[in-house]
């Protein structure tokens, strides 16, 4: 499979409302909030299965109704296309 190309924080954040960029490496960032555990734990549970589809995976932590997010493409060392799509992906999945 052919993996897309880099192109950087920036242009990634001009695709998406809300998402930051990440300090000190090109990656985008976006803390997500639940109601509570359950609805953050279901929304993980789905952007798990998108993840999986697209063979790209992110970088989280979750704490109860939070979820923290990262997104770079390892491969391409920074954000790529594949990025802004789980993003939207993300945005969409939790209304």
């Amino acid at each position: 499979m052919s993996r897309p190309s880099r192109i950087g924080a920036a242009a990634a954040l001009g695709q998406l409302s809300g998402w930051t960029a990440a300090e000190g490496r090109d990656a985008i960032v976006k803390t997500f909030t639940f109601k509570d555990f359950n609805q953050a734990f279901g929304w993980m549970t789905r952007v798990a299965i998108k993840a999986e589809t697209l063979d790209h995976h992110p970088e989280w932590s979750n704490v109860w109704n939070r979820v923290e997010v990262l997104l770079a493409t390892h491969d391409a060392d920074g954000v790529t296309e594949l990025d802004v799509a789980l993003a939207r992906f993300m945005d969409d999945a939790a209304g």
